[in-house]
This record gives structure tokens, C-alpha cells and sequence, in this order.
């Protein structure tokens, strides 16, 4: 299959020109959607994993700073009374400003801002705790103290991601389909316009498997041609828009850097769709010469 002897003049045919184009911008939108799944994919799972098992406790500031004071310490008090939680920890002015940075800028200070008073709550494993129960007790002991869980919008947004991944893998189906379908296309012209040769070489004894291997290898050739201009191709426009979002402000973003293991799996969509082309191609052959021959 993979030797240069042909008696087929393929490379004369003029649709295989423009196969490898097609097949390098089907490359370049499979690439595109294939990063965009394994990034939205490491993202709900870094998510997952640093928010899972997390609450935060808010305490509305009071006219009286002693005020707050001692009802952060009776918050505290309650959330050590709790056996469901590890650890917890006061988050002070400087970490709250220093989320409030991408939004507020650096001139904003803890003067200007009636900043509330947050608790960073983490769960044991596994352990069940009811929010609830939790924030009724301290909503009895401490008015305006408000419990936020974090599985509550972390459920939607993992659904939201798992969704767009469901659509970006959609669309590599519809990449896959529409490269077969375009070998298809191809591979049944050239058998059209060869119709004689093929008819040549059975008679001195050629195979249709013999012609079948013609074709899978011409559409190996051009199949990686392709993809490997799809692949140059995308891979600028992949540093680009992570350069993009590398200079807004990190609070706005997660990291959306593609890793070693994406870029090898990116790197082996050209050899996926040259095999797709060949195997496309040699399957065409064989049924198409069956009906003809």
C-alpha cells in the first residue's frame, strides 16, 4: 500500500488538489474544537477539586467594629462546635482586596469599602453536612451572617462547561463525517475517470484490492498533506489566543494553558484523519468496484 509504484495516474487527478485543502481546514476546525474540550475539561476539574467541600461564611459588617469582632468569634465558636468541618480559616482585609483587584484596582483600600468579614470553611471527606440546620443556628446566635455554598454554583457551572463540551465534541463528528464524506466523493470521481485503467488491470489479473490499495494510499498521502496544514495552521491560532488571555487580569480567567499530554493529542489529529482517509477511501474502492466490475 505504501509503495511508489502506481498504475494509476492519481496525482493527475484534479479534484486530489483540493483535497488536502479541504482536509487542513477540516483539520484546523477539528483541532480548534478538540483544545476547546480539553481545556473546558481541565477547568471543571481544577474546579471540582478546589471547590468541592468548601463554604464560605459572610458576616455583614455592623456600625461597631467591636460588634464585629465578637460576632465573628461566636461564628467561629459555632463552626468549631460543628463535627463536619476540617478547618477553617479568616480571610483579613488584604486577601479581600486582593480578590476585589481585578474589579476595583489597587487604589481601592479596606477603609473606603465596608468589607464583611469571610470564613473560609472546608469539609471533612465525605462528610454530609446540612447547610441549613448550619445556617439557621448562626442565623440565631449572629443576625446577618449568610452561609454560601459553592456545590450549588459549581453544579451549574460544571453542567454549563459539560454542555459546551457535549457541542465542541459534536462538532468533531460533524468534522469526521464531512472528511469521509469528501473521500467518498473524491475516491468515486477517480474511479470515474480511471474506469478504463481499472478495467485494464483486471483483465491481466489485478485484484480490486490491488486497485483498492492505490487509492488508500493516495488518500494516506494527501490525508497527512493535509493535516499537517491544518495542524500548522491552528497551532498559531492556539498561542494567540492563550498570549490573549494570558494578558487579562488573572482573576477574570482560569488558566486555560494546554499541557504536554494536549498538545501530543492535538499533534496526532493529522495522523487520525490521514487513517479516516485511507481506510474511507480503500472501503469505497472495494464497494464501488464490486458494482461496477
Amino acid at each position: 500500500m505504501f509503495a511508489r509504484r502506481s498504475d494509476l495516474p492519481l496525482d493527475k487527478d484534479a479534484l486530489s488538489r483540493f483535497l488536502p485543502w479541504l482536509i487542513a481546514f477540516m483539520v484546523f476546525l477539528a483541532v480548534m474544537a478538540m483544545a476547546g474540550v480539553l481545556v473546558l475539561n481541565t477547568v471543571a476539574a481544577r474546579w471540582d477539586r478546589g471547590v468541592s467541600g468548601t463554604l464560605t461564611v459572610q458576616i455583614i459588617p455592623a456600625e461597631n467594629a467591636v460588634d464585629d469582632d465578637a460576632r465573628l468569634q461566636t461564628v467561629l465558636k459555632i463552626l468549631t462546635e460543628t463535627p463536619e468541618i476540617e478547618r477553617f480559616e479568616t480571610l483579613g482585609d488584604d486577601k479581600l482586596l486582593a480578590l476585589l483587584e481585578p474589579w476595583l484596582g489597587t487604589s481601592a483600600g479596606a477603609k473606603d469599602l465596608p468589607l464583611p468579614r469571610l470564613v473560609d470553611v472546608e469539609l471533612k471527606s465525605g462528610a454530609k453536612l446540612d447547610i441549613d440546620a448550619l445556617s439557621r443556628r448562626m442565623e440565631a446566635r449572629v443576625p446577618g451572617v449568610s452561609i454560601d455554598d459553592h456545590s450549588i454554583w459549581l453544579n451549574r457551572l460544571v453542567r454549563l462547561i459539560r454542555t459546551v463540551e457535549g457541542l465542541a465534541s459534536l462538532v468533531l463528528v460533524f468534522i469526521a463525517l464531512s472528511t469521509i464524506g469528501t473521500v467518498v466523493f473524491t475516491t468515486r470521481t477517480g474511479l470515474a475517470l480511471h474506469r478504463n485503467a481499472i478495467e485494464v488491470l483486471h483483465f491481466i489479473g489485478a485484484q480490486d484490492s490491488y486497485v483498492a490499495a492505490q487509492f488508500a494510499s493516495r488518500a494516506l498521502t494527501l490525508g497527512l498533506k493535509g493535516g499537517v496544514i491544518g495542524l500548522f495552521l491552528a497551532v498559531p491560532s492556539l498561542l494567540g489566543i492563550g498570549v490573549m488571555a494570558a494578558k487579562m487580569e488573572s482573576g477574570l480567567l482560569p488558566d486555560i494553558t494546554l499541557g504536554a499530554v494536549h498538545w501530543s493529542a492535538l499533534a496526532g489529529l493529522p495522523i487520525i484523519v490521514a487513517l479516516i482517509a485511507m481506510l474511507t477511501a480503500r472501503i469505497t474502492v472495494m464497494k464501488t468496484l464490486a458494482r461496477m466490475l
